[in-house]
């Protein structure tokens, strides 16, 4: 499969080009920004660059010189990229060795063709046979990839969106099913990726089997599956076809001689009703699907236009106000290590909830709805205060036995870092509890900090002015921009866990992560590589020195006295 790399740091441009990759079957992988382009070209090794001229930092024309001085690049194809057709910028891409022009905007035809064309002259010019014979073979795979999923067979985000956009030339109304598997992440991380796969592959055979053909049954990504039916009486008809598949699945599978069952959310929604095109009946079903979800799984839901929050929302909304006076809100802390002493030299601080009747309430049910009513406020002092004061207790213990002392990492919610006081309660908090501020790390992600700029600059000085350390948290997950990260003070990059798995059978993870470090390390921040399970993943993150990573390899999060005895332990990651 042609590897394509594409450096544009129009952000759109580039995440449309990629999409357009992607569909028709090529492995490709964007950077924001020159810098970032060469780190990723080194260690993704492209068989194609589509490269923007005008980028900060470092512009194309840069790029391209740099790349043709590695004997690694000196015939990999490149096309430049440019807003405007201008012949002396053309003639001196060409004298620098490009191989072709495009003008933007770049229609997804002359994109294609472009890019054959270059794979073509670039084999034939080996004039080997073996070439040719592969090029032909890649040809006929390309085909079956632009309109199919590699593991299931099945179709296709991009060719759904034909199959779609071809009922409703010949049909008056459509319903689209949105199949998510509940809890699949805890399936990946207990049973592995391999055995995940299979039974992706499994559930998809049993999902064509229950509409009696694949026509119309797509995957969308890791665990989503969508569904076009087309024909009379259309809400029973969707209804019972929902209900057969919430029956046939909840029959168990069957993987290397164990047996594992699953459940299953379903939201359902028509066109033209409940949207005018694709997207828009998309969401409406994902609405319907987030609702069914929220109700416990394993169950449909037909989008209405009044959907209502869940019978328990209102209850768990008054009940949150009195959490933290009733003393149901706890933190578990997560081991940060060092790799180069194997020593935990931090924690995250996590938040739990106990409620005396729903029991363990999941953090993605119950933060919302703080953030909600503000109630986040509160509770987010309470988790800042809370943590220093467990770190100053794990302290005065760790001196006594002459262990070093940790740091803890508090994550800051989007509203609570709007808050104009924040930057005073965490002065407070300090001076309450006497925790040098140096042993707190507080933790934000990118679109948190990226909603104004100004602002966000302003208050994270003032924490460095205290002391306090800043982390970027779920690094590569959103802007991931160069040209903003500098202007930020940072002093850690948490590169998001999605990155991180499986980098050993996942090229693009691979040299995306690496690309990250050395970045990151270019910037003099530490990086923290969050997610880390498997020794092999270790291996890389240690290979390319990577500082700190935290993930179930090591542990998972504890709550306070089992961290305690970790730490007065002195445990350490044995690599």
């Amino acid at each position: 499969m042609p590897k394509i790399l594409v450096i544009e740091d129009e952000q759109l441009i580039r995440e449309d080009i990629i999409e357009i990759l992607t569909s028709h079957g090529f492995d490709s992988v964007g950077a924001e920004d020159g810098l970032m382009g060469m780190q990723l070209a080194r260690n993704y090794h492209p068989d194609l660059i589509i490269c923007d001229i005008t980028m900060p930092n470092l512009d194309g024309y840069g790029v391209l010189r740099e790349l043709r001085l590695s004997s690694q690049f000196a015939t990999t194809p490149f096309m430049f990229m440019t807003a405007k057709a201008d012949r002396a910028s053309q003639r001196l891409g060409m004298n620098l060795g490009a191989d072709d022009y495009l003008t933007k905007p770049i229609g997804q035809n002359d994109l294609l063709e472009a890019i054959a064309t270059r794979l073509h002259k670039n084999l034939y010019q080996t004039n080997t046979k073996d070439l040719i014979l592969s090029l032909q073979t890649a040809e006929e795979k390309l085909n079956y990839l632009s309109q199919n999923d590699t593991l299931t067979g099945l179709l296709n985000r991009y060719a759904f969106r034909q199959r779609f956009s071809n009922a409703i030339a010949n049909q008056t109304s459509l319903a689209v099913l949105i199949v998510d598997i509940d809890r699949f992440k805890r399936i990946n991380r207990t049973k592995g990726y391999i055995f995940a796969d299979l039974l992706l592959q499994l559930i998809a055979q049993r999902l064509g089997q229950v509409i009696g053909t694949k026509d119309s049954l797509a995957r969308l990504n890791a665990d989503e599956f969508a569904i076009i039916i087309g024909r009379n009486n259309l809400q029973a008809i969707a209804a019972t076809v929902a209900s057969n598949i919430l029956s046939s699945l909840s029959q168990s599978f069957t993987i290397d001689k164990q047996e594992l069952r699953v459940n299953l959310s379903i939201g359902i929604a028509f066109y033209p009703e409940h949207g005018q095109n694709l997207d828009a009946l998309m969401r409406s079903a994902n609405t319907a699907l987030q609702h069914a979800k929220l109700g416990g799984g394993d169950a449909y839901y037909i989008y209405t236009t009044d959907i209502q929050e869940p019978e328990d929302s209102l209850e768990l909304e008054i009940d949150l106000y009195k959490a933290i006076d009733r003393d149901q809100l706890q933190l578990y802390y997560q081991p940060q290590i060092c790799l180069k002493t194997g020593k935990i030299t931090g924690v995250e601080a996590l938040l739990r909830w106990e409620h005396p009747h729903y029991g363990s309430v999941p953090w993605y049910k119950f933060i919302p709805l703080a953030e909600r009513n503000g109630a986040i406020m509160e509770i987010g002092t309470w988790v800042i205060r809370t943590a220093c004061k467990q770190m100053k207790a794990w302290h005065r213990l760790l001196s006594l036995q002459n262990l070093d002392l940790i740091k803890v990492g508090v994550n800051l919610s989007a509203r609570q870092f709007q808050q104009s006081n924040l930057g005073q309660i965490v002065a407070d908090i300090l001076t309450e509890t006497t925790l040098d501020p140096t042993y707190l790390n507080l933790e934000l992600t990118e679109s948190t900090i990226i909603q104004d700029v100004e602002a966000s600059i302003s208050r994270l000085n003032y924490f460095k002015s205290l002391g306090v350390e800043i982390s970027l948290d779920d690094f590569g997950t959103g802007y991931s921009s160069f040209s903003y990260l500098q202007q930020f003070p940072l002093n850690t990059l948490k590169i998001d866990q999605s990155f991180i798995r499986d980098m050993s059978t996942n090229s693009k993870n691979k040299a995306i992560a690496i690309a990250m470090i050395q970045l990151g390390h270019n910037m003099n921040l530490k990086v923290l590589a969050e997610g880390v399970e498997h020794k092999a993943e270790l291996d890389i993150l240690v290979e390319s020195n990577c500082d700190l990573i935290q993930g179930y390899l090591f542990s998972k999060a504890l709550p306070a006295i089992e961290l305690e005895s970790l730490l007065l332990q002195d445990q350490r990651l044995i690599m």
